[in-house]
């Protein structure tokens, strides 16, 4: 059993329907969702490829609809403090998830959500290549990038290498104390858009995939584009509003 502190190691989609997203993300990535019990209650899990990688829930009351981030943490109760002092919000206090783990849930001072997490089962394995439908990248739109990074890197011990993106500004790749880069920082590029974390999956053909959202009741929200040595992305809306990406990466030489 191991950890891995820094790493987004799980996701839940909260919504006002759950059977709609389960539809229409089975569809879109080839995801199975099957419903688990245990102590009580029933949750349902997202397969890809038989393996577990996050949870379809229903969002309680004045919850928008969205993709909840989990960052591995080696303490949930020390970052949790830690955070509060730094200035984030308090959303769910630290509590126990029987045979399952520990968690927390913050908004940073910027206002992005994110959940803290020490699973009794250890992360799931950090591999240099996924499997198509799994978890590659988390990216946080902020209106304060220099807030944003002062903050996880101060609670969180990140650090940050910087990339020109040329006319679309600086971006910001944050690693873990390890030295594996887990996401990036960017500036928000609307002042009206809210700060948050939006995660991206693996896909084999990101052209093919988005040709599928808006049969499929989603919107595009940026259509596929090249991102040199990176990949080929793009971004989403699905049916019930929650913001997701995906990328097909570069295939290097």
């Amino acid at each position: 059993m191991s950890y891995h502190p820094g790493k987004f190691t799980w996701f839940e989609h909260l919504s006002s329907d759950p059977a709609k997203a389960r539809h229409f993300y089975e569809a879109l990535f080839g995801w199975k969702v099957e419903t688990m019990q245990g102590d009580g209650r029933s949750y349902d899990m997202i397969q890809n490829s038989g393996e577990g990688i996050g949870g379809l829930l229903a969002a309680p009351a004045g919850v928008p609809n969205h993709w909840a981030s989990y960052l591995s943490v080696s303490d949930v109760d020390a970052s949790y403090k830690a955070a509060v002092a730094a200035g984030a919000k308090s959303y769910m206090q630290p509590r126990d998830f029987p045979s399952v783990g520990r968690g927390a849930t913050i908004a940073d001072p910027t206002g992005a959500v994110i959940s803290l997490w020490k699973s009794t089962q250890g992360d799931r394995e950090d591999r240099e290549q996924v499997p198509a439908g799994d978890w590659v990248w988390n990216e946080l739109y902020t209106p304060d990038v220099q807030k944003s990074l002062a903050f996880y890197e101060s609670v969180f011990g990140f650090t940050h290498d910087e990339m020109n993106m040329g006319p679309q500004g600086m971006y910001y790749v944050i690693k873990s104390a390890d030295g594996k880069a887990r996401g990036g920082v960017l500036k928000a590029p609307h002042a009206d858009m809210p700060s948050m974390w939006m995660p991206y999956l693996r896909v084999e053909q990101a052209d093919a995939t988005a040709a599928r959202i808006a049969p499929l009741g989603g919107k595009l929200m940026m259509p596929p584009q090249d991102v040199p040595t990176v990949g080929r992305i793009c971004a989403l809306f699905d049916p019930l509003g929650a913001p997701i990406a995906f990328i097909q990466p570069a295939v290097m030489p």
